[in-house]
């Protein structure tokens, strides 16, 4: 039996409210069931060699998809490093390992190298995974099948309530996981996230099979497989919250520098950037250009529980800005890697306009029709480039720009026919 066979009567698809229903049927409304305790009890963390060798060796033994999450820090500690990885497989049971103690964890890898891995919201988790030698090669993301599915909430709360009738308890989802050692509460929460992940999953591959999505949804897994780890951000400091606010370029110069500053003492001390300094109060020492320590300790974010020495060192770090000649300052807004806006189009170009206006429109009405978000079908980015740059309006050429892009070969197959009739949309 399966787990959630296990633990209650009937683990096959039940829809509790807010899933597709059945062909011809009616939905299944019982009342949830709580999920408070893992079948198996709170496993013990693993944090040493000995530990981590027989967990590879059971999960090595175990059969079927294993399910997989982890844990960060985020908000808490500099970087999204993994601070727990929950394991779950038939055969081997469920493990949670301390990736602090054990940061190599490429045996494990290596082991259920070939075994499908299950994870929910797969791109959140896979980097930090990466980070310590584990990387799958195959994968069912649930998350993403359910949008595939058209369920309207995918988190994995509600994905397990709706699915399979049953309740977790997601009250730690945003603690301090880099926390040691960890409260048992955290470790029962850790553990029930995997307690059900491949019975979701395999609910999940029947009702996309019903619905006709199971080979969509497999093209997009093996896709996040294939993808490579993205590249690091372009000026990542332009992303500072309220920076639509900044327009000089020394205030821009001094955005850089704080942020740049924050981020070096945020790395050395292993802690949130938003921790040492908050967003706002670089923007606000942009706009105000303090020339003093004690104009800067006036500003919101520089109040009275910051010591001298830490206002020196941004006021240091605001004259640093000041002080730099007119062609080494930051030029405003970012370089366009692809189209302008799309509420520019109209004046630049009115044609494209008209064609990015009817692409979005069959885009749109696919999408409905096939009961899945419209930037599940085909990336809103994708669809403004071949509106902007169009290729000639016929099968091929728009087939080979798609595939340019990195369209599946399902996304290409349904989504062609809408393009090619909206690249032959006049300018009014």
């Amino acid at each position: 039996m399966t787990d959630a066979q296990e633990t209650a009567a009937d683990s096959s698809l039940r829809i509790t409210g807010g899933a597709p229903p059945e062909d011809g049927g009616s939905s299944v409304t019982e009342a949830p069931i709580p999920l408070l305790e893992p079948r198996d009890g709170i496993p013990p963390v693993i944090a040493d060699e000995a530990g981590l060798a027989e967990v590879i060796a059971a999960f090595a033994a175990g059969s079927g998809p294993v399910a997989v999450d982890a844990e960060r820090a985020s908000g808490y500690r500099y970087g999204q490093r993994a601070y727990l990885v929950q394991l779950r497989r038939q055969g081997a049971g469920s493990a949670l390992i301390d990736p602090v103690a054990c940061p190599d964890l490429s045996a494990l890898g290596d082991a259920l190298s070939g075994v499908e891995w299950v994870l929910h919201a797969a791109t959140q988790d896979l980097p930090c995974l990466r980070e310590i030698g584990m990387v799958p090669t195959r994968l069912f993301d649930t998350e993403l099948a359910g949008r595939l599915s058209g369920f309207p909430r995918v988190g994995l709360g509600a994905m397990v309530e709706s699915v399979l009738g049953f309740v977790l308890e997601k009250g730690h989802s945003a603690v301090d996981w880099s926390t040691r050692p960890l409260p048992e509460p955290w470790l029962r929460y850790a553990a029930l996230d995997v307690e059900l992940l491949v019975d979701l999953r395999d609910a999940l591959e029947k009702e996309l099979d019903r619905q006709g999505k199971l080979e969509w949804a497999q093209q997009e897994f093996d896709a996040i497989v294939a993808a490579p780890p993205p590249e690091p951000r372009k000026d990542p400091w332009r992303r500072t919250s309220g920076m639509h606010k900044v327009r000089r370029r020394r205030q821009l110069a001094v955005v850089r520098e704080l942020w740049q500053t924050r981020d070096r003492i945020a790395q050395r001390r292993d802690i949130s950037p938003g921790k040492v300094l908050s967003d706002a109060a670089i923007v606000e020492a942009a706009l105000a250009l303090p020339g003093t320590v004690h104009a800067l300790s006036a500003l919101n974010g520089f109040g009275h529980r910051m010591g001298r020495r830490q206002l020196e060192q941004w006021q240091a770090a605001v004259d640093r800005a000041k002080a730099l000649p007119e062609s080494q300052l930051p030029q405003p807004g970012q370089p366009l890697a692809g189209p302008p806006p799309p509420r520019a189009w109209a004046d630049k170009d009115p044609a494209a306009a008209a064609r990015l206006s009817a692409a979005r429109a069959g885009v749109s009405a696919l999408a409905e029709q096939l009961g899945l978000p419209q930037e599940n079908l085909i990336a809103p980015d994708t669809v403004r480039r071949v509106c902007w740059e169009p290729p000639s309006a016929d099968v091929e050429a728009v087939v080979a720009v798609l595939r340019g892009y990195g369209a599946r070969a399902w996304q290409v197959e349904l989504v062609t026919p809408v393009l090619v009739a909206a690249l032959s949309a006049e300018a009014p």
